[in-house]
């Protein structure tokens, strides 16, 4: 039996490749890969390996009872019953991942499909649950997954000072301050560069965001203050990376 195992390379070119195992797999990874971002392909390919590791079948043998059990099986919560969700307090993954997940398994099939020659006829994945329809007004079918309509919560000033209190070195202060005072995104954060730090415009460059789009980023004094005492205090002299952010 096909078991998925991730690898991760780069071509010729430098762009990274990314497998687990299977011709078929592989070969729609390839498509995303000249279509989405780095991250995305990432995600993909991860969000995949779950589903294949869960179901335990080659990719033209799933059926939608397949992918049913699937979804029963990440609501279902794997660490015991005493492990919940900070969120919502329930167990399992939340439905924003379960969702994605199925994203990425319906992508990978209609993709199969298109191509005719893979031996999928259908896609596997229902697009919902079917309803009784009325005369009067055709309705919509229940999807597989709910997921909720929230509002982003904002911290209070006082509840970021308590947080960045908490943190150990200046590295990680600016760190959270750049998320917190500028929106950056994680992944932006690192990927912070010298050349992105514009200290007389307290904005910030960010050269590789969500979408591969590019932005300044207006950023609170108190950013590049905590920064400039990373860079004298605790930065190693010999980091020979044009990264900002290294490992202590």
């Amino acid at each position: 039996m096909w078991m998925p195992c991730l690898v991760r390379s780069r071509d010729e070119a430098e762009r990274p490749v990314v497998g687990l195992g299977h011709e078929l797999v592989d070969d729609y990874l390839g498509f995303v890969a000249a279509r989405a971002r780095p991250n995305t392909l990432l995600a993909y390919a991860f969000d995949l390996k779950v589903f294949f590791e869960v179901v335990g079948k080659d990719p033209t043998e799933v059926t939608a009872a397949d992918v049913m059990r699937f979804i029963t099986a990440q609501r279902s919560s794997g660490s015991g019953p005493n492990v919940v969700r900070l969120a919502d307090g329930e167990s399992g993954l939340s439905a924003r991942t379960i969702r994605r997940r199925l994203s990425a398994v319906s992508g990978l099939y209609g993709y199969l499909v298109a191509r005719g020659d893979a031996g999928v006829a259908e896609n596997p994945v229902p697009r919902g649950l079917a309803t009784r329809r009325t005369r009067r007004r055709a309705q919509r079918g229940i999807p597989l997954v709910r997921t909720p309509r929230t509002l982003p919560l904002v911290l209070a000033p006082d509840e970021v000072n308590t947080l960045v209190a908490a943190l150990r070195t200046f590295r990680d202060r600016a760190m959270v301050e750049a998320m917190v005072l500028g929106g950056l995104r994680r992944s932006e954060v690192l990927g912070l560069r010298f050349e992105d730090i514009r200290s007389g415009e307290r904005r910030v460059f960010v050269a590789e965001g969500k979408g591969g789009h590019q932005r300044l980023v207006p950023v609170s004094s108190r950013f590049f203050g905590t920064l400039a005492a990373y860079l004298d205090a605790e930065r190693p002299q010999e980091a020979s990376t044009d990264r900002v952010f290294v490992v202590l």
